[in-house]
């Protein structure tokens, strides 16, 4: 894993955010609140009982769709039955939560809430904005592996989330569609290109596309540029370490530009979950998104006819490096003064814990080591394979990069390429150079 059926707005928002991610918890259809409540509505953090223990947690979620709606209900169900401490759970519609977040944690926050790992934690970790909760790992540090520990850490050295689960982006496709018609697996990005021209020729849609809400495209220009240019120069880019306006970032959308003939071109009009919908219908080919996607598939009939394949290799590291963002819990600063809140974190650190989210919402990849696999289906064991033979992993644009950098500026560059295929890369550097020097 944003998602609503709103336009995105092309000036800032607040906190520099304006998306998803979870991903997973995107769409609009399925808020628990009515009328886009504000997150300064929610209820703020609950104080610890007189008698040392907190006998109440409020729980501020953003994840808004049905199946993680619902997952996270089953995970504080049974933390409260296993604890005795009462949650409050405030569900927000994902892009609000997104938006608002500054607003939100200034203001009157929940004890804990729905977030996610690398940059996007650590801006608001050095904002003095969450607690710190090396106690906490220090009693589920065993159940997760050095990269999951590194990516949960602030820049402080200090530790803040509690991975709950992480999930691929590749290449989602019916194979039953694919069988009638003879598709093959394209392994090169050559070979992506005949494929597209000959589902376009039987009258598909090659390569199903959604960017109304401006972040799902960001995972096009991730892959192109790890594939072309290799991981580590993609990290060096998100960070400003490299400059946009050179020829290894527009090799990126050169080839692109290749592509743009083969993707759904009404993109800039839909949402995730028109193209969804489309590839459930066997409309489109395939579709580049996270998995997060299987979750639009409630009949068994269709989920258990989808597969996925890694984005074909290009000119660099072949396909060692994969895009699988990981999603989990904070504390709030004033949530940190709740000792339940701790131990509701501790709580999803565990097998135990994950497993009850995994119970309802099998999209994603659990964590915790210890976590039940044995409900995988086919799609779970490939997607959790690609994530652990990965030798490097990204955590998408927006939660890699600067806040502003990826709301304000590549949101609206991306949307214009994709409408006219054009993009002045002396600009973004120009905007990047400026933005990251106010820093």
């Amino acid at each position: 894993m944003s998602k609503h059926d709103d336009a995105l707005r092309g000036g800032p928002v607040d906190g520099g955010w304006n998306r998803r991610t979870l991903l997973k918890t995107f769409g609009a259809g399925a808020v628990a609140l009515a009328g886009a409540p504000l997150l300064s509505a929610c209820t703020g953090g609950a104080a610890p009982s007189s008698g040392g223990g907190s006998t109440t947690v409020s729980f501020g979620s953003g994840s808004s769709d049905e199946v993680p709606k619902n997952a996270y209900k089953a995970v504080t169900d049974a933390f409260e039955k296993k604890s005795g401490i009462a949650v409050t759970t405030n569900v927000v519609p994902h892009n609000d939560f997104q938006n608002k977040i500054n607003t939100y944690l200034q203001g009157s926050p929940d004890d804990s809430f729905t977030w996610f790992a690398g940059y996007r934690m650590q801006y608001y970790a050095d904002k003095g904005l969450l607690a710190p909760i090396d106690d906490v790992w220090e009693k589920i540090g065993g159940n997760y592996s050095d990269a999951l520990k590194k990516a949960s850490m602030g820049s402080d050295g200090k530790m803040y989330l509690v991975p709950n689960y992480n999930y691929p982006w590749g290449f989602f496709y019916r194979k039953s569609l694919w069988a009638e018609k003879g598709y093959e697996v394209p392994v090169t990005f050559d070979e992506l290109t005949t494929l597209s021209k000959k589902m376009q020729s039987d009258g598909l849609i090659p390569i199903e596309f959604a960017d109304k809400d401006g972040w799902p495209a960001m995972g096009t220009f991730d892959y192109l540029n790890m594939r072309l240019n290799g991981y580590q120069f993609h990290m060096d880019l998100t960070a400003h370490k490299e400059s946009w306006d050179q020829p290894k970032v527009t090799s990126v959308f050169d080839s692109w530009r290749e592509l743009l003939p083969f993707q759904n071109p009404n993109a800039l009009g839909m949402t995730w979950q028109d193209s969804a919908k489309n590839l459930g219908d066997k409309k489109s080919g395939m579709y580049l998104l996270g998995s997060f996607l299987t979750q639009q598939y409630t009949d068994k009939a269709v989920s258990d006819d989808i597969d996925f394949f890694p984005f074909p290799e290009m000119a660099m590291e072949g396909q060692d490096a994969i895009e699988a963002p990981i999603d989990g819990l904070l504390l709030s600063k004033k949530g940190g003064e709740n000792s339940g809140a701790r131990d509701f974190l501790a709580f999803l650190g565990t097998p135990e814990g994950q497993d009850a989210y995994a119970a309802v919402d099998s999209a994603n990849i659990a964590t915790a080591k210890g976590a039940d696999t044995s409900a995988f289906t086919p799609l779970n064991k490939k997607m959790a394979d690609a994530i652990s033979n990965a030798k490097s992993i990204s955590q998408f644009f927006d939660r890699d990069a600067l806040p502003a950098m990826a709301n304000n500026v590549m949101i609206p560059a991306l949307q214009s390429f994709i409408k006219d295929g054009n993009v002045d890369v002396k600009n973004l550097e120009a905007q990047a150079k400026s933005l990251y020097a106010a820093q």
